[in-house]
C-alpha cells in the first residue's frame, strides 16, 4: 500500500518541527542552566526573570493594557513558554485580546457565566520568534537586578566579618578587590594600613564594613585597620575565643603601630593571655605578620578599675593608681618608667585611656611629690568634687597632710638631691612613694564614699522601709562596674539585692565580675536592709519572744556548767610553761664547777623531761590562748638523743607503726 504524496509531505514536515522542537529543547536546556552556572544564582530567581520577561514581551507584541492580568510559566525541561490572560466572558468575541467565549471558558472554569472575568491561555501563535526578540533585553536586566540583589543579601551578612579576594584593578585612590558571587570591593587608602602595598593578583583579607546599594553593582566597603579586623583575627586563631571560653572585653588599636586587648575568662582554670599570645607567641607572631608588624598588648581585664588601668599601662611599671573626680584616674610610675608609660608621642597612654574607658593622667613620683609638697606649701584647701553626689566639696591642708611634717622635711632634700642631679638612694625612693601613697589616698577616700558611709547617709535621712527597698543601686555606694553588672541582671534596687542574698547567695557571687570585697559590700547592703525590715515591723510580734528568750538562757547555762570543769583547769595550766623555762638552767650552781660529763648528763636529763612536750603546750605559753572543749588529743612522744662525738642533736617522733624510727 503506496502512501499519498501529500501524506508523505505532511509527515515529514512534522517530523521535521519535531527535531527542531527536540533541537531547540537541548538548546534551551544548555542556555539555562549556563546561566545558572555563570550567574550563580538559583534556579528558581532565573525561572522567575524569565517568565516576568515574557509577560513583558506578551503586553508589547499584543499591545495589551497595564490593568489586564497577565502571566507566563515557563516548562524548564521542554523550555516553552505558555501565557496565561485575564479575559472577559461573552457570547460573540470582538477583540481576542480581552474577550474568551463562553465554551471556551467554560473548559477552564465549568461554573462561569456570561461577564465573568477568567483566566485563559492566550500564547500567540508565533510568540516564541517574537519573545526571543522581544524579551532579550529584559531578561539581561531581570537577571542582573537579580545578581546584584543577591548579592547585596550575601553581603550584607557578611558586615563585620573578614572576606578574603583577589587584587583586580590599582588606583589612585585605592585598590578593587574581586570577591564572591563576581562582586567587588573597595579598599581606600584611608582603610589601609600605612606602609602596606599589594600588587596585582595578591590576596588580601579584609573587614566588610559597609555594603551599599547602586545601580549597577552593589558598593562593598572594606577595611584592614578597623579594629573589628583585630577581633575577627584573634577569633580565627584563638580556638578559645572562638568558642567562648575566652572573652574579649576590650580592643583599641592604632593601625601598623601599636594595639591593646584585653581579654577575661569565662571558665576557672584558663589563662587567656596565655591562650591569646600561644605557645612560643606562635599565634600572636601570626596576626602581627597580617597587621604588617603591628605591636598587640593582650592584658587580663580585671572588674577593678584600679587592677585594670595598672595592667592597661603596660609594659610600664605602676607605682599606684589613684581613682579621682569623674572619670579621672592619676598613675604614679616610676622615674625610669615614666617615658615608657607615656609611649612615643603619647601613645600608649592614649591606647590605655580607651582601652579602659579612664581619663589616665600619668605622674612620675619625683614629679607627684614635687606637686604635693608644693600644694602644702601653699596652705589652700584643694577643692574637688564629689563621685557620688556631684557637689563640689574640699579638703583642708591638716587632713590632707595628717602626721606628715617630718615626712615632708625629708621629700625636701630628697627632691633637693634630684634637683642638683645627684643620685637618689633606694630608701629615699621609698620614702616618696610611701608619701605620695599616703596623700593621694586620702584625697581618693575624700571624693569617694564607700558602701559603709552612703549606709551611714542614708540612715541619717529617716527613711521608711518602702522608701529604703526603693533606693537604685546606684545610691549604694557601690563601684560603677558593680552596679553595671547588676543593673544587666535586672537586680535595680535595696530590695532587689535584699531578696536575692536572702533566697540564694550565691546567685551574686556567680555574677562574672563580682569580686569577695563586693560581696562583703553587698552582705552590708542586705543587713542595713534587714534591720530596717525588723523595726518597721509590728511591735507585738516583737515583745513577744522575750518570756522566750529567759528558759533559752538557763538551757545555755547548763551546758556550759557541765564544761566547766574542762574550762577551769587553764589557769591551772598558765605555769605549765615553768619547766620550759628552768630546763635551760638545768638546776646547775653558779659557784660549782662542773665537767663536761656532768654538764652532758644535766643537759640530758633536762630534755628527757621534755619527751612528753607536744604542740598543745606550746600554744599555752600564748596568753591569748583558750583551751578547746573538744576532747584532749593524745600526746605524742619525742625522743632527743645527743651525740658527743659528732656534737649534734637528733629528735625524732615515736610512732605506733612498727618498731621502725622515722626521723625528721
Amino acid at each position: 500500500m503506496q502512501t499519498a504524496p501529500e501524506n508523505r509531505g505532511k509527515g515529514a514536515a512534522d517530523m521535521k518541527i519535531q527535531e527542531i522542537e527536540k533541537r531547540m529543547k537541548s538548546e534551551f536546556v544548555l542556555a539555562f542552566n549556563e546561566v545558572l552556572e555563570e550567574k550563580q544564582l538559583p534556579r528558581d530567581v532565573i525561572i522567575q526573570a524569565l517568565e516576568s520577561a515574557m509577560v513583558s514581551a506578551y503586553r508589547k507584541a499584543v499591545t495589551a493594557s497595564a490593568a489586564q492580568h497577565v502571566e507566563a510559566k515557563l516548562d524548564p525541561e521542554s523550555g516553552k513558554f505558555v501565557i496565561y490572560a485575564e479575559k472577559e466572558v461573552v457570547d460573540s468575541v470582538y477583540d481576542n485580546r480581552t474577550e474568551v467565549l463562553l465554551e471556551d471558558a467554560r473548559k477552564v472554569d465549568p461554573n462561569c457565566e456570561l461577564g465573568d472575568m477568567v483566566i485563559v491561555e492566550s500564547t500567540p501563535k508565533d510568540f516564541g520568534r517574537v519573545a526571543a526578540q522581544t524579551a532579550r533585553q529584559v531578561i539581561q536586566q531581570r537577571i542582573r537586578d537579580a545578581e546584584r540583589s543577591d548579592q547585596m543579601a550575601h553581603f550584607e551578612k557578611q558586615i563585620g566579618e573578614i572576606v578574603s579576594g583577589i587584587v583586580q584593578a590599582i588606583n589612585r585612590e585605592g585598590y578593587t578587590i574581586g570577591l564572591d558571587k563576581k562582586a567587588e570591593g573597595v579598599l581606600q587608602q584611608n582603610n589601609m594600613i600605612r606602609g602596606e602595598r599589594f600588587h596585582m593578583h595578591d590576596r588580601v583579607r579584609a573587614l566588610v564594613v559597609e555594603v551599599k546599594d547602586n545601580p549597577r553593582n552593589p558598593q562593598i566597603i572594606l577595611s584592614r585597620t578597623h579594629k573589628d579586623f583585630l577581633r575577627r583575627l584573634l577569633e580565627n586563631e584563638v580556638p578559645e575565643i572562638f568558642h567562648g571560653i575566652v572573652e574579649i572585653r576590650s580592643i583599641t588599636r592604632e593601625p601598623g603601630e601599636r594595639a591593646k586587648i584585653a581579654v577575661s575568662a569565662t571558665q576557672q582554670g584558663i589563662d587567656p593571655v596565655g591562650a591569646c599570645v600561644g605557645q612560643r607567641g606562635v599565634r600572636i607572631q601570626a596576626i602581627v605578620r597580617e597587621l604588617h608588624d603591628e605591636k598587640i598588648d593582650v592584658i587580663e581585664w580585671n572588674p577593678d578599675p584600679v587592677i585594670y588601668i595598672s595592667k592597661a599601662i603596660s609594659p610600664a611599671r605602676v607605682v599606684g593608681v589613684y581613682l579621682g573626680e569623674g572619670n579621672s584616674a592619676t598613675v604614679i610610675v616610676p622615674e625610669d618608667q615614666l617615658s615608657l608609660a607615656i609611649g612615643r608621642e603619647g601613645q600608649n597612654a592614649r591606647l590605655a585611656a580607651r582601652l579602659t574607658g579612664w581619663r589616665i593622667d600619668i605622674k612620675s613620683v619625683v614629679e607627684a611629690a614635687s606637686e604635693l609638697v608644693h600644694t602644702y606649701e601653699q596652705g589652700e584647701d584643694v577643692a574637688l568634687t564629689h563621685e557620688n553626689s556631684g557637689e563640689p566639696i574640699a579638703i583642708t591642708i591638716d587632713e590632707l597632710f595628717k602626721g606628715e611634717d617630718e615626712v615632708i622635711e625629708k621629700v625636701r632634700g630628697i627632691l633637693a638631691k634630684k634637683t642638683d642631679g645627684r643620685a637618689i638612694l633606694a630608701e629615699e625612693i621609698e620614702t616618696l612613694n610611701g608619701f605620695v601613697d599616703r596623700v593621694e589616698k586620702r584625697k581618693t577616700a575624700k571624693v569617694r564614699f564607700t558602701v559603709t558611709d552612703m549606709l551611714k547617709m542614708i540612715a541619717k535621712r529617716g527613711l521608711t522601709q518602702e522608701e529604703i527597698e526603693a533606693l537604685p543601686v546606684k545610691e549604694s555606694g557601690l563601684p560603677n562596674y558593680v552596679c553595671e553588672i547588676l543593673e544587666s541582671h535586672d537586680y535595680k534596687t535595696f530590695d532587689d539585692i535584699y531578696n536575692v542574698m536572702k533566697n540564694d547567695p550565691d546567685a551574686m557571687f556567680k555574677l562574672r565580675g563580682v569580686t569577695p570585697d563586693d560581696m562583703n559590700d553587698l552582705t552590708r547592703i542586705v543587713t542595713f536592709v534587714g534591720k530596717h525590715k525588723v523595726t518597721e515591723s509590728e511591735p507585738e510580734p516583737i515583745a513577744e519572744p522575750e518570756p522566750v528568750v529567759e528558759p533559752e538562757a538557763e538551757t545555755i547555762e547548763e551546758p556550759v556548767a557541765e564544761e566547766e570543769p574542762v574550762i577551769e583547769p587553764e589557769p591551772a595550766a598558765e605555769p605549765e610553761p615553768e619547766p620550759v623555762e628552768t630546763t635551760p638552767t638545768f638546776d646547775i650552781p653558779e659557784d660549782q664547777e662542773l665537767s663536761m660529763e656532768d654538764i652532758f648528763n644535766s643537759v640530758s636529763s633536762g630534755l628527757m623531761k621534755m619527751s612528753d612536750y607536744d604542740e598543745e603546750d606550746e600554744l599555752k605559753l600564748d596568753p591569748g590562748y583558750s583551751k578547746p572543749s573538744k576532747k584532749k588529743k593524745k600526746k605524742k612522744g619525742i625522743e632527743i638523743e645527743y651525740d658527743p662525738d659528732s656534737d649534734s642533736t637528733t629528735v625524732r617522733r615515736k610512732h605506733k607503726r612498727g618498731d621502725d624510727d622515722w626521723g625528721w
